[in-house]
This record gives structure tokens, sequence and C-alpha cells, in this order.
């Protein structure tokens, strides 16, 4: 087992929190002391370039996939030279309408080197164990939708 830790901090610089005017920038420090400045997504008040929580929990089970896909294909002996991804978070309410990210949408582009190329059948099964296999994935009730790009 494993812990893992962030910490964040928020601090009102006005004299009131009038909902439409305070500020939701914030900070999230990680343990390898990483500094990550973050805000509301810009539909609910926040700055369009900081980081929100949706863009960071689509970013968490993409790379999630990832590092899980990778190790997989390490232990197969394929050699991926590539891997990028543009996942896609979508915000909806749920079955008990309560707002929440219903969906996520990874879109893996992968190319590999080398003389041991796997075919797609081989990727797609790759893929679906990754998804079975993630800790993230594992953690959430989201639904999550891996689409590979060929």
């Amino acid at each position: 087992m494993s812990e893992h830790k962030v910490y964040l901090n928020w601090k009102n610089k006005e004299d009131d929190l009038s909902y439409k005017t305070y500020d939701r920038s914030h900070l999230w420090k990680f343990e390898g002391e990483t500094l990550i400045k973050a805000s509301a997504a810009p539909d609910y008040l926040g700055r369009s370039e900081l980081v929100n929580p949706e863009e960071a929990f689509a970013a968490s089970l993409a790379s999630c996939h990832m590092l899980t896909f990778l190790a997989i294909a390490s232990m197969k002996k394929y050699t991926v030279a590539m891997y990028e991804d543009n996942a896609i978070a979508i915000l909806g309410k749920n079955e008990k309408l309560k707002m929440a990210v219903t969906t996520v949408y990874l879109r893996p582009n992968i190319s590999f080197k080398g003389d041991n190329i796997p075919d797609k059948t081989i990727i797609n099964a790759m893929h679906h164990r990754a998804h079975r296999e993630c800790f993230i994935a594992n953690s959430v009730l989201t639904e999550i939708i891996v689409e590979p790009v060929y």
C-alpha cells in the first residue's frame, strides 16, 4: 500500500466572499515539491489559464491509463516510441441528478518502434487490460471510454 499527499492552499484577498467575485485561484503542492496553480473551470467563474479540477481529473485518468499501458507493453516486449492522448472530461448530471464528471474519453495515439510491432487486436487488448488495471479508473464511478486513434 502507498500514501499520496497533496497540499492545497487558498487565501481570501477580499473583505467578503461574494459568490460572483471571489477569486477561485489556489495552489496545489505535491510531495515532490511540484506546485500547480489551479482554479475553478471558467464556466464556474474560474480562470481559464489555470488548471481546474475537472481537467486534472481527466489528466489523472489519462496518465494512469498510459502508465499502465506502458507497463503492459514493456512486459510484452513492445517498444513504445510515442504515446499521446487528447482526453476529454464531460461534466453533467449523474443518475442522482448531481453534477459530476459523467464520462471521460481517452483517445490514445501510440506508435511503436523496432521489429516487434503489435497489431490493432493486440493493442486493443492491451488498452482493455490497462483500463481494467488502472488504479484511478478502479477508484471512480465515471464512465471511461477508451477510443484508440490509429
